[in-house]
């Protein structure tokens, strides 16, 4: 969706000390405990090369995410863990993590810092005697990142362990209604994210960038489209312009097993009216970005989503809009002999109606889901995946 809403409140992506973040119209407190930290006395220093590491999302070759919520997870034999985040990472970025399936913790990191994440005093860490234990973390801000330098152990055999991934997968390729622009917590706060972790026993990727159109063209600040940029390691941020230009890195695909199903919401971006794109250029560009994707991933079940673009008054009630409600139909119809494939049927794409799932306080000032919303969404795709 268009960013001209930017200036009805302040997002986390860019924010700074000294911007407030706005929640239900007042300031939401951001005064996550800092976890810096001088590492002194016996330390196990390991790269972030090391097998035993397991990355969420997509991380290029220097070990720098991209794209919204990308994480990593490891397990260890050890009473602290430490992370060094190298000079690639975003000045301030807010990340999550956790001790095992405890609750999730926030802290802001910074480029060449060192943060001591888990330790005794870490709540949970009594709740088990297992020798093994696992750190998972997450950016959560869709326009910054990370990049791994060092993870450090300390006390008992100070060693990492690999935690096997689980077998379902999902991917979701989208704008930002995907990445979680003006959610809470962004790229944590998205339907994509309640749903992958909703599901439980789920690996996942959030492939989404706001603004993003799915045209190859400029779009709201972004040079490319998702035709073009969904098969790339970095999104169209400007730090990945900075470090890679106009020739951004494939992602290699042969990295992570295929996912079973990919959730496709793409298209609000394209049918905004500064952008002037066709119903024929829509329909091609998304035709070539679904058939790619099933070249790709030729057993994936792909779901196409109709558009979210909020409400509009209509006399003296409120009327949820959508964009190219047809176009995409008839996209899905192109891989279904014609048919609208809803659910079920020999078809691998198929259409999820998400009229009536949100309602008109569902939405906020921004003009995109609160977390509710998402919330909402995320729920009504489980109930029809689970059905598959």
């Amino acid at each position: 969706m268009s960013l001209s809403t930017t200036s009805l409140i302040t997002y986390l992506g860019n924010s700074t000390e000294e911007e407030a973040i706005f929640q239900n119209g007042q300031a939401r407190e951001a005064d996550y405990p800092n976890t810096a930290t001088k590492l002194d006395g016996d330390w196990q220093h390991y790269p972030p090369s090391s097998p035993e590491i397991s990355y969420k999302g997509r991380w290029d070759s220097q070990y720098i995410s991209w794209w919204s919520a990308p994480g990593l997870k490891f397990g260890f034999e050890a009473d602290n863990v430490a992370c060094t985040f190298g000079g690639h990472t975003s000045a301030g970025v807010l990340v999550a993590y956790r001790l095992d399936g405890q609750d999730w913790m926030l802290t802001n990191v910074t480029a060449n810092s060192t943060h001591l994440l888990i330790m005794p005093r870490t709540p949970g860490w009594n709740l088990t005697t297992s020798s093994t234990r696992t750190l998972e973390l997450h950016v959560t801000n869709w326009a910054l990142g990370v990049q791994l330098a060092q993870v450090h152990l300390s006390g008992g055999p100070a060693r990492l362990v690999r935690i096997p991934d689980y077998s379902r997968r999902m991917q979701f390729i989208g704008d930002s209604l995907t990445a979680g622009y003006a959610a809470t917590f962004e790229g944590i706060s998205t339907y994509a994210w309640g749903l992958g972790y909703g599901f439980g026993d789920t690996e996942f990727s959030i492939t989404a960038f706001p603004g993003i159109c799915v045209t190859d063209r400029p779009c709201h600040g972004n040079s490319r489209g998702q035709s073009f940029q969904w098969s790339k390691t970095v999104d169209t941020s400007q730090r990945a312009i900075d470090m890679y230009g106009d020739s951004p890195p494939d992602w290699d695909f042969g990295l992570r097993p295929p996912p079973d199903i990919t959730v496709i919401n793409i298209g609000t971006n394209d049918n905004a009216t500064d952008i002037n794109v066709s119903s024929d250029q829509f329909y091609n560009a998304y035709v070539s970005l679904i058939q790619q994707v099933h070249t790709t991933w030729p057993k994936s079940h792909i779901i196409v989503q109709s558009l979210w673009k909020g409400w509009a008054r209509t006399n003296s009630t409120w009327t949820e809009q959508s964009g190219f409600y047809y176009e995409i139909q008839d996209v899905v119809k192109h891989f279904n002999g014609g048919r609208l494939n809803k659910k079920g049927g020999e078809g691998f794409v198929y259409y999820f109606n998400t009229t009536g799932i949100m309602q008109h306080n569902d939405y906020s000032p921004a003009n995109h889901p609160t977390d509710v919303g998402h919330v909402k969404v995320a729920s009504h795709l489980m109930e029809y995946i689970a059905c598959f």
